[in-house]
Order: structure tokens, then C-alpha cells, then sequence
């Protein structure tokens, strides 16, 4: 029987420091896969029918939203909007909709129950040894989690080892969005670490430059694949083309997962000659707002002044000493999907790469 895979974690918020159980998922279903499996169990459906079954429902269920319903799905989800923000008073005007309004997915207790009673854990410690990925380098450019298709990515950590040309295991990058790519252009392979020029599976947008990063390996000639998976993000570098004179950018989406649309444009800008620089946006929890600044390619080197963002708008950022790009453009799209990212999938800190070019 397939287990719910765990192992202890430190805790380090808590004093003295204790244990949490860090799960490890065994893979990602996205709505493919899922529209596969119904398929399966279903027949007389094929997996296309199903994913426009699904597509249709999410829509069905955000209008009911829209519409001030809250939707509950027997023994299921129960979905239901969220006011967050402040009142001095009970006759204040409320902060804008972007601000405000959250959407909230509960599952029912049926559910939880169900999954409970049929779940077996199995706890995966320095016993029973698993691949642990510490840290993801590119090479070329000298930056953590980036994967750059120009560069070698270096991955570190413990009980990595494996053997491409047996079969013993693999490294895998896959998309949040779509696409899944097995790398074989492999330059080492040894227990504390890999090094490997990385094929890049392409996703549905090119806003979608977020990947993961997997080891699986077999520890001995029977035993069971075990699969560790970076927890970080990997982000690919971005092309954003600017005209002459500073004129608008061909349309680049920024800053985002594996949503349909981009968090973030960028709208406009003004370079001299073409330069890579960072995008690095920080999550200011306590003041509830999100900084956005620009950076050189240097961990602690140069970067512009920071912009602060409250809600979906336009803003412009200044370049740092010495850049070629003495402004950017963006506009926030949607500031509460690019929040709930930062602060579920980045620790609070988010950073891109962008190539910005001088067009034509």
C-alpha cells in the first residue's frame, strides 16, 4: 500500500528548538494528470472531456463567488470569501476589493475523516535514507535557485549518489505549470553533490519560468526508489525587450507560478545598452505591503530604491548606480495571488532575472 511519506524537521521558531513533520510529497497532480486518472475510472469519458469538466466547475464555482454565494460541496470543499484589513470605525469606507477580499477552501470534516482513516504514514529519517537537497546553484551566473539554460546547475546535499548509465536513479525538473524533463546531460554525480547542464521543459507561458528539482535513486538492487525534492523554487531568466527612446516592452509577465496570467507586467522602462539585472520583491508582513526594487547580479552588490506596493497598479523603479537601466515599468496584476505566492512558496523573499534588452 502507498504510504503518506514524513520525516522530522527542526522547528527553529520555537524555543527551546523541537520537531514538526515536514511532509514530503511522492509527486504533484496537476489537472492533467488528474483529468487522466477520472479517465480511467470513468471510461466512457475521455481525459480532454474531464479536464473540460473540471475547467467548467472552477468557473462555475468562482462565479458563485463573484455572485456573494458561498458553494459547499457535500462531504467535499466548502468555498467562501473573507474580508481581511482594518475599520477605525463602523461607518469607514472599506479598503479596496484587492485588499480585502479573500477567498477560503475548507475541507469538509467527511473528508478529512476519510483520508485520515485510510492514510498510513511512514516516517523517513536518518534510518531509512532519503536524497536531501540543500542548495541549487547556477554556476554561470553564481545565484541560488536559479536554472539558467546557459549555465550548470550544482546541486549539494546528502545521499545523492546514483548511477545514470544503470539506471539507479535520476534528477528530474519538472514545471509547476506543465512539462517534465529527465536530465541526461550529467557532469557528476557523487553523494554530497550534482552538477548537470539543465533541460529546460518548456511550460504554457512564458511567465511560467518556475521549476522543481527531484532526485530519486535506489539505495540497494531491490530496494525502493526514494525521491527527495528541493524545497525551493527554481526561476528561469526572462527576455524583456524595450524600445528606443524608452517605449513600451513586447508584453513580459513577471514574477509569477504557474497561473494563466502573469502577477506582474512589465510596462515600460529606459536602457542604454542591453544589461541582466534582478527583480527582487521583499513581503513586509508587519506593515502589510510588498517592497519591490531592482538589483545587480551580485549577492549583497548594488540595487535601486525600493518601491513599496499596497494593491494591483502601475509603479517605476529606478535603476541602482552604474546600470544601463535607469527605469523599469511594471504593473501589479493581482497583488493578492502575488502575496499568497511569496508567502506560501518563497519565505517572504522572491527575486527574478530578467534580460532586458534594447529593441528595435
Amino acid at each position: 500500500m502507498t504510504t503518506v511519506q514524513w520525516r522530522p524537521a527542526v522547528n527553529a521558531l520555537t524555543t527551546p528548538d523541537s520537531c514538526k513533520m515536514l511532509f514530503l510529497p511522492r509527486n504533484v497532480v496537476n489537472t492533467k494528470e488528474l483529468a487522466a486518472r477520472m479517465a480511467a475510472a470513468l471510461p466512457n469519458y475521455s481525459a480532454e472531456e474531464l479536464r473540460t469538466i473540471l475547467a467548467t466547475r472552477n468557473e462555475i464555482v468562482q462565479q458563485s463567488l463573484i455572485n456573494g454565494e458561498q458553494v459547499t460541496e457535500e462531504n467535499n470543499f466548502t468555498y467562501s470569501l473573507a474580508f481581511t484589513g482594518r475599520l477605525d470605525g463602523p461607518d469607514d469606507p472599506p479598503p479596496p476589493v484587492d485588499q480585502c477580499l479573500q477567498v477560503r477552501v475548507h475541507a469538509s470534516p467527511p473528508f478529512v475523516n476519510e483520508v485520515r482513516h485510510a492514510a498510513r504514514l511512514e516516517r523517513l529519517s536518518r534510518d531509512k535514507k532519503l536524497p536531501l537537497i540543500n542548495t541549487a546553484e547556477d554556476t554561470l551566473l553564481r545565484l541560488d535557485n536559479v536554472l539558467n539554460p546557459n549555465g550548470v546547475l550544482r546541486l549539494t546535499g546528502e545521499d545523492l549518489s546514483f548511477d545514470l548509465d544503470q539506471g539507479t536513479g535520476e534528477c528530474v525538473i519538472e514545471g509547476t505549470e506543465s512539462g517534465r524533463s529527465v536530465q541526461s546531460r550529467v557532469n557528476l554525480v557523487t553523494n554530497t553533490a550534482i552538477m548537470l547542464m539543465p533541460d529546460i521543459p518548456a511550460q504554457a507561458h512564458p511567465w511560467n519560468n518556475e521549476y522543481s528539482v527531484s532526485v530519486t535513486t535506489h539505495y540497494s538492487t531491490h530496494g525502493t526508489p526514494r525521491t527527495g525534492t528541493y524545497d525551493r523554487m527554481l526561476r528561469t531568466p526572462l527576455s524583456v525587450s524595450i524600445t528606443g527612446g524608452g517605449g513600451p516592452p513586447i508584453n513580459v509577465g513577471i514574477l509569477t507560478d504557474d497561473a494563466a496570467a502573469p502577477y506582474v507586467s512589465v510596462t515600460g522602462g529606459t536602457i542604454s545598452v542591453d544589461e541582466t539585472v534582478r527583480i527582487q520583491v521583499i513581503q513586509d508582513l508587519t506593515e502589510e505591503q510588498l517592497r519591490f526594487s531592482l538589483l545587480d547580479m551580485k549577492e549583497d552588490g548594488a540595487a535601486g530604491h525600493e518601491v513599496t506596493v499596497t494593491a494591483n497598479g502601475p509603479c517605476t523603479l529606478s535603476g541602482f548606480s552604474g546600470s544601463a537601466l535607469s527605469s523599469l515599468g511594471i504593473t501589479v496584476n493581482n497583488y493578492s495571488g502575488l502575496w499568497e505566492m511569496i508567502r506560501n512558496s518563497y519565505g517572504g523573499l522572491l527575486v527574478d532575472v530578467l534580460e532586458v534588452k534594447v529593441g528595435s
